[in-house]
């Protein structure tokens, strides 16, 4: 069983949780997710199964959309509405519809944010949010996050609702925490839904009860994504005397494909049964291996 599985993470459940669930679902050990969502978030999880899980780097760079509420006056260590009260305040009462929305879209398009103590990044080998638990901040460096868009759709203080396009690695928390921040009055997530990882949509996402009927059905099948499918490059096809040493992963020549000339760029790789092989690029004359998948 190998490909993609686009879904729901429900509250409730880490996506460690998740990945767990389905490899009893689907009776299957190599399966993972392809990026984080925290326990109270709910949304698109890809779910990587088989040799798909070689996908994990390129799955995870993806933009992902989000829907937020931000709830001004209140902050917490976790900075989100799970955590432990730091501070309250009422001063968000004083501010204007648009000095909230000029400040909020001021940190498009992207900004330096630090990351929060409670996260899965790991520092000398133990993750943020073990050393935060056991009552430790250290020093964070700030990474550079990209935003491509923020729509707000409502403001009902001290909620504002938010859609938001990020980039990897962007914490929806932070910002909600870092925008209460340059108000002055504190901000916190009080929740978030993940609408869309790539290519994958919340429209399409299956919950893993879901996902159970349907194996019980039989069609499983129907849901799993193939690797290939996931790519709009264009595709090769090799000679039957050339299918070994595709399967080996080596470099091979324009002429030893059905096509027989040359693509610029990801080309997806068939043997001459029509499996697919991998993911090559055309480089100096030949076309290279970029990622294999048999």
């Amino acid at each position: 069983m190998n490909g993609v599985i686009n879904v729901y993470k429900e509250k409730g459940f880490t996506s460690q949780d998740v990945v767990a669930k389905l490899r009893g679902i689907l009776k299957q050990k190599k399966i993972g997710h392809t990026g984080t969502l925290d326990p109270d978030a709910e949304g698109v999880l890809p779910i990587c199964v088989g040799n798909a899980t070689k996908l994990f780097d390129i799955l995870t760079d993806r933009t992902k959309e989000y829907e937020t509420v931000l709830l001004l006056g209140k902050t917490t260590d976790t900075q989100d509405i799970s955590g432990n009260v730091l501070s309250e305040s009422d001063s968000y009462k004083d501010l204007s519809v648009k000095e909230i929305e000029d400040t909020i879209l001021s940190f498009l398009p992207g900004y330096e944010q630090i990351p929060p103590m409670y996260s899965a990044l790991k520092v000398n080998g133990k993750k943020l949010y073990e050393l935060a638990r056991e009552g430790k901040t250290i020093e964070r460096t700030p990474r550079h996050v990209d935003i491509d868009n923020i729509e707000i759709t409502d403001i009902s203080l001290p909620r504002i609702t938010m859609k938001l396009s990020v980039s990897k690695g962007t914490y929806i928390r932070t910002i909600c925490n870092d925008i209460g921040e340059k108000l002055k009055c504190g901000g916190l997530m009080e929740s978030l839904l993940r609408t869309k990882a790539g290519s994958f949509l919340i429209d399409s996402s299956l919950k893993l009860s879901e996902i159970e009927a349907i194996r019980d059905e039989g069609k499983i099948d129907d849901i799993l994504i193939k690797v290939d499918d996931l790519f709009d490059y264009e595709k090769v096809h090799m000679k039957s005397s050339s299918d070994k040493s595709v399967h080996n992963g080596n470099i091979f020549n324009v002429y030893d494909t059905v096509e027989n000339k040359k693509i610029k760029g990801n080309v997806l790789v068939y043997d001459s049964d029509n499996m697919f092989v991998g993911i090559y690029t055309y480089s100096e004359g030949k076309y290279k291996p970029f990622k294999m998948f048999l």
